[in-house]
């Protein structure tokens, strides 16, 4: 495995960056209600194989999992890619500085990590993840097919919602980085989700060129941010 490399952006930038609190905008995006959240869970907990559960993550379950799992591996998904491509007005953005967030998008492929959720239980070991995934009414979970070096698996993941509000399509890198280097809500910003996905992907092994590529563009528009205060 190569040495990770260090990217032009760094908590220290998005913490001069950032340095205000932001309150929360409860209207802001149209959520799912909890007994939605419930019956979608229900439904996929029906469809599951019986036994253990298998859980992709490609951006912040990398490096925030908040999960009870008994083992992760790396992991190939083809058919999809990671993608900045959800608005994001709460959370990790505003009404006035929309952000965007990572979903799946349709081509390609992703490398990110699965984690085995051992039965039993694993529907109340999943349940807080899957809220925090599905409530925004971003995302919907889908069944893949993915490969590891130990063999494939198939494992639940969450792709974008195409038929939602929140879904922004294919977006320049240039015009998804001018709204990441200035979002920002009560969660923290999105730059910090972006470097923190950056970084598990560099430790991981998994260079991710579109992601690199983004941290350089949101690096250069932050220091330009920062020469024009001091100007």
């Amino acid at each position: 495995m190569k040495e990770p490399r260090q990217p032009s952006l760094t908590r220290a930038m998005i913490a001069a960056r950032f340095r205000d609190s932001v309150k929360d905008d409860v209207g802001a995006h149209k959520l799912r209600t909890p007994e939605e959240v419930e019956e979608a869970l229900d439904c996929m907990m029906q469809e599951r194989d019986e036994g253990d559960l298998w859980l992709f993550g490609y951006g912040s379950l990398m490096w925030k999992p908040e999960l009870d799992f008994a083992e992760s591996r790396p992991a190939l998904l083809n058919g999809w890619h990671r993608r900045f491509c959800l608005w994001q007005l709460r959370y990790r953005g505003s009404r006035s500085h929309p952000g965007l967030m990572l979903a799946l998008d349709r081509g390609g492929s992703c490398r990110g990590v699965v984690y085995r959720i051992a039965a039993p239980g694993v529907r109340d070991k999943v349940a807080a993840v899957w809220k925090r995934e599905m409530t925004g009414n971003g995302y919907v979970p889908r069944w893949v097919k993915l490969t590891t070096m130990q063999g494939p698996v198939r494992g639940l993941t969450f792709v974008a919602n195409f038929e939602g509000e929140r879904y922004a399509g294919r977006i320049s890198d240039e015009v998804v980085a001018d709204h990441i280097a200035h979002a920002c809500g009560e969660n923290g910003s999105c730059a910090e989700y972006l470097l923190e996905t950056v970084l598990k992907c560099e430790e991981l092994g998994i260079h991710d060129h579109f992601l690199w590529r983004l941290q350089q563009l949101v690096a250069e528009r932050m220091r330009a941010h920062g020469e024009k205060a001091l100007g």
